[in-house]
């Protein structure tokens, strides 16, 4: 299989089923065989056709009036977004593309995209008159909910963003077992760390080395992360609760910064991502770390008078921070999610506070910029705020994060 041929297989399967687009695209590149160029190209193509999906059904109008069938709808999405959004050699884009179609409807397609090709600089020009629903491949609510949270400056920078493929960060791991190998990879990567802000982060520039990943010597992980567990600043000796853990990185920074010696309990509702969270933290050495599942959206299993020094509370969210990252989101969210989301993030942090020691710490984070989940959820919930860290995309070049620090 091809990784153009892999791309349009993925996008028919994302349309057809509610799998997420990494799911089905770690699949059907697995049981291909794809090299890694192959996969990285069909990873642009599916996930660059998703991210501009309103822009190329757009550009499909503006080439073909009438009805097109959606098999020959999804081989024109990726071409077109081959031609209009990345870098990818014309010739390559139609010729490969036409290749994909069924016999009969090659003709069609390559009629299409050729015309595509005459008129781009045209429809280039277009484009940026278009509205910004169909120029950026988002909702219009969320357009509209940013715009009056953030400005229209603002929305369209992360408009922008949000379109583009995300980097990759990694932090490194100093609870790995081989110190050897550790001070390699921090020599290795002095010169790609982010600073004080970030201390242990480093950017990478093409694929992480698997080898370090396998020894646990580093962790893919973004900076804006960071946020939540340095305001959290755990120390050695306390006892820790990581109250939504799953799939464990923050829980693994957790022990990194107390050295391993404490308490640390990480618990999740999902059994499945507790037995990734439990791989990750053994792979990182973190060896104080009690797993166990718990469902805090009912009561909770532990003892009322089980208390903590500090407490991490990731909540579940609308993810509107990692849009760039997580291709599907802008599809999944609908109006009445921040709502929805925000009550049951005010019920966590009532539950969760309760096994909070008196002079003791909580930190509420989420992945998510809007106010509703944020700002909103912390001030209704009679807790002190002490201090607020908020990672905004266009500002600061990193996912959008919230993180504040809460006493009782």
């Amino acid at each position: 299989m091809s990784a153009r041929k892999c791309a349009l297989k993925a996008l028919y399967t994302w349309e057809d089923t509610s799998i997420y687009a990494d799911e089905i695209l770690s699949d059907l590149a697995k049981n291909a065989q794809l090299s890694s160029a192959d996969r990285g190209l069909a990873q642009e193509i599916f996930y660059g056709t998703i991210r501009n999906l309103f822009l190329v059904d757009e550009i499909i109008e503006q080439l073909r009036h009438g009805r097109i069938k959606p098999a020959t709808q999804n081989v024109l999405r990726i071409g077109l977004y081959q031609i209009f959004c990345s870098g990818i050699a014309n010739h390559a884009a139609v010729n490969e593309t036409v290749n994909l179609a069924r016999p009969h409807e090659k003709g069609l397609v390559n009629a299409i995209l050729r015309n595509a090709l005459r008129r781009e600089e045209k429809i280039k020009d277009d484009i940026a008159t278009w509205p910004l629903e169909e120029q950026f491949s988002h909702s219009g609510f969320l357009i509209e909910r940013w715009e009056k949270q953030f400005g229209e400056k603002a929305t369209r920078s992360l408009l922008k963003w949000n379109n583009t493929p995300p980097s990759v960060f990694a932090r490194i791991n100093s609870l790995a077992a081989n110190k050897e190998a550790l001070e390699k990879v921090k020599l290795e990567t002095e010169s790609y760390l982010l600073g004080k802000e970030y201390p242990d982060f480093f950017q990478l520039n093409g694929p992480p080395n698997t080898e370090w990943l396998n020894e646990g010597l580093i962790y893919i992980q973004d900076p804006s992360t960071s946020h939540s567990c340095l305001l959290l600043d755990p120390k050695p000796g306390e006892a820790i609760l990581d109250a939504c853990a799953a799939p464990g990185g923050k829980t693994g920074y957790i022990a990194q910064m107390m050295q391993n010696e404490g308490e640390i309990l990480a618990t999740d509702s999902s059994s499945q991502r507790l037995q990734q969270t439990r791989e990750n933290l053994e792979r990182l050495g973190a060896s104080q770390v009690d797993i166990r599942e718990a469902d805090w959206t009912r009561d909770s299993s532990f003892p009322k008078d089980r208390k903590f020094d500090a407490i991490l509370l990731d909540v579940p969210c609308t993810n509107s921070g990692v849009i760039r990252r997580r291709v599907d989101v802008r599809w999944r969210l609908q109006p009445d999610d921040f709502s929805r989301q925000a009550k049951l993030q005010g019920e966590l942090l009532a539950r969760v506070s309760e096994h909070l020691k008196p002079d003791g710490r909580i930190v509420y984070s989420t992945c998510s910029i809007d106010h509703e989940e944020n700002e909103a959820v912390i001030e209704s919930s009679g807790l002190q705020v002490e201090e607020v860290k908020r990672c905004l995309p266009w500002e600061d070049s990193y996912d959008g994060a919230f993180a504040a620090l809460l006493r009782p």
